[in-house]
């Protein structure tokens, strides 16, 4: 089970479609397996099919979490058009078997956000639970 707030969700989803048609990302950080911030990031893709984080924003979040106390827990990212599970190509790409996988789908009338675990090429969905804090 891992936790986020509502306000973290909220924060993530309109981040989502703001960014549209495009897929959007960024790394979710809090302690002890609940999520209490989002760090917002750059889709240097600019893709609705793909997305990569910009570097320099990358070494910006882990700055800003060792700074406050926090660990990134997860890193997010939308699918615009299709269900929140990951891909083909997140799985190849998912190298980090510590971290949670997040994905926001868009598809439906209603935001859709699932947790993974991704270890050696299998993903393992995580039971989420949105808290307020």
């Amino acid at each position: 089970m891992i936790k986020i707030t509502a306000n973290v969700l909220k924060q993530v989803i309109e981040q989502a479609k703001a960014e549209l048609p495009d897929e959007s990302c960024g790394y979710l950080l809090g302690k002890a397996g609940a999520i209490t911030e989002h760090f917002r990031m750059t889709n240097i893709d600019h893709s609705p099919e793909h997305f990569s984080f910009d570097p320099q924003e990358q070494f910006a979040a882990i700055r800003y979490a060792r700074t406050n106390g926090l660990e990134i827990i997860a890193n997010w990212h939308s699918h615009p058009v299709t269900p929140a599970r990951p891909s083909e190509e997140d799985i190849r790409l998912a190298f980090d078997p510590q971290i949670h996988y997040f994905i926001l789908s868009l598809a439906e009338k209603e935001p859709v956000l699932n947790a993974y675990r991704i270890i050696n090429g299998a993903a393992g969905k995580i039971p989420l639970e949105i808290i307020t804090p």
